[in-house]
């Protein structure tokens, strides 16, 4: 994350995922949020987007122990997987609209 490197990543300074009434919280994000269109200069706006903004760090941290990437062979245009086995998509901090990319490898 782009936090680790940033000035506010200071001894004795905290990320505080969670707590949306004190974000954002550096000159970075509140850089980030006004990139993304967001005009958080002004009350109304800042209030906005601390709504859309959802209150998710567990989803991050399920994220991590579930892992977001998988490689499956393919043969004759099958996947290989087990009689028991299926692919899923979990959505941990949804329902929201993705983005599901799936790149194929392979050699004829």
């Amino acid at each position: 994350d782009e936090r680790s490197s940033a000035e506010s990543a200071k001894a004795g300074v905290c990320y505080f995922h969670n707590d949306i009434d004190q974000r954002p919280d550096s000159p970075e994000e509140a850089q980030r949020c006004r990139d993304n269109g967001w005009a958080i200069d002004d009350e109304e706006q800042l209030a906005a987007w601390r709504a859309q903004e959802p209150i998710n760090a567990h989803s991050h941290l399920l994220s991590m122990l579930l892992g977001s990437s998988e490689s499956i062979p393919v043969v004759d245009g099958k996947m290989v997987i087990g009689q028991w086995q299926s692919v899923l998509l979990v959505d941990l901090d949804g329902p929201r609209e993705r983005t599901v990319g799936i790149q194929l490898m392979g050699y004829q």
